[in-house]
């Protein structure tokens, strides 16, 4: 990315940076536990990781920024990644993926309930306000892409993009990044599984209608509430459910198969949408579908609870002793087969009444399997594949 590009970025919610690698060393601003315009978190947690911990200390001006109503202005900040690599592998018996692009770290959408939020701490940013304002972008991740598609012995597997934070964030629409990955994609021929909640996605459509005439493709949108209010500060930054399922709409118009993601469910906040939440993008388009149990592990426990006592003080004690029912009497459980679905009598019905509404409208539990077996080198010959189970 040259000099000149990254200083076009400059806008008002964004302000570029040079450095490369992780943030210098100093303290983290802690700001007050208060919802910021805008953004999600209502906390700044400090890092697990940090050696000493801020104590927070009024000399006056922080009552008096109540008083009068002010907040701290939180623009967002883009931090160059130094990776030399660009596929993120796991092993987990309960993810249907083995691999995933990610160019970005940190999310602008700012979903209080995020599970990726806990990783800012290993770049030693907070997973509250910081996830949502401090970003690491990967300018090169397409040609990293291209090297390791290059790789002697490279075998395809259906790449999940948006695995860990939204590859289709607002700084996208100026970075453009998730595009030139799927430009690397398109032109091997490789599959690709990706997850939204943005309309940005509208955007590339060009090269995701050419590439599911191969079968290359399938797009699912995250829609976790029909309630334009309970969004806006569920998930501030992120497009209107109204968008979303117009989205979905778009996407089935132009060919490329779509599917719906209700995650998370959180009891006695979003739970009871789950059949209209189905219906509306079985109406779109939507022929695949997908729920997620909310999942609260490390610092998301102090954040979700925060953030609920401050939107829904009147409810808060009910949701989370749902949450607990659910997970053993804790508010996560981190358990391989048992982190998505969690247990027990409410994570049963909602199962339940899942398969009954996904029985309803027809949606393909039996997807068809992307191909691996167009996959070529430019120049190259092609690689042939065995058969594989569906991973999107």
């Amino acid at each position: 990315m040259s000099d000149r590009m990254e200083a076009q970025i400059d806008r008002d919610a964004i302000v570029a940076m040079d450095n490369a690698g992780l943030p210098e060393d100093g303290p983290v601003q802690r700001f007050p536990s208060r919802q910021a315009a805008g953004r999600g978190a209502v906390s700044n947690p400090a890092v697990r990781f940090d050696a000493h911990a801020a104590s927070p200390f009024d000399d006056g001006w922080a009552t008096l920024s109540q008083d009068v109503g002010e907040l701290p202005r939180l623009d967002t900040t883009l931090t160059r990644d130094s990776s030399r690599s660009a596929i993120s592998w796991n092993t987990s018996p309960d993810i249907g993926f083995d691999r995933a692009v990610n160019p970005y770290r940190g999310c602008e959408h700012g979903c209080i309930y995020c599970y990726a939020r806990p990783t800012h701490a290993f770049l030693g940013y907070s997973p509250g306000l910081d996830f949502e304002t401090k970003l690491i972008f990967k300018p090169d991740v397409a040609e990293l892409l291209e090297k390791e598609f290059r790789k002697p012995g490279y075998v395809p597997r259906t790449l999940a993009l948006g695995s860990n934070t939204d590859p289709y964030q607002p700084v996208e629409r100026t970075l453009k990044l998730t595009r030139s990955v799927l430009e690397v994609l398109d032109r091997f021929n490789h599959p690709v599984g990706i997850v939204t909640k943005s309309s940005g996605v509208l955007r590339d459509l060009d090269i995701l209608s050419s590439m599911a005439k191969r079968n290359l493709v399938r797009v699912h949108i995250s829609v976790t509430t029909l309630d334009a209010r309970l969004a806006r500060v569920m998930e501030p930054r992120a497009a209107t459910p109204a968008r979303r399922l117009h989205t979905i709409a778009e996407l089935t118009r132009a060919g490329v198969p779509s599917g719906v993601l209700a995650a998370p469910m959180i009891p006695a906040l979003n739970d009871a949408e789950l059949e209209k939440i189905l219906e509306a993008s079985a109406r779109a388009g939507a022929r695949h579908a997908g729920y997620v149990l909310l999942r609260l592990p490390l610092e998301l426990r102090e954040m979700f609870e925060a953030w609920l006592n401050t939107h829904f003080p009147d409810r808060a004690r009910h949701v989370l002793s749902l949450i607990r029912q659910t997970r053993g009497g804790e508010l996560n459980d981190s358990r391989f087969h048992h982190r998505f679905s969690g247990q027990g009598v409410y994570a049963d019905l909602l199962l339940r009444r899942f398969a009954r509404v996904a029985r309803q409208f027809g949606f393909d539990e039996a997807r068809t399997q992307l191909s691996c077996d167009r996959f070529a080198v430019p120049g190259g010959a092609l690689t042939e594949v065995p058969s594989q189970m569906s991973l999107f």
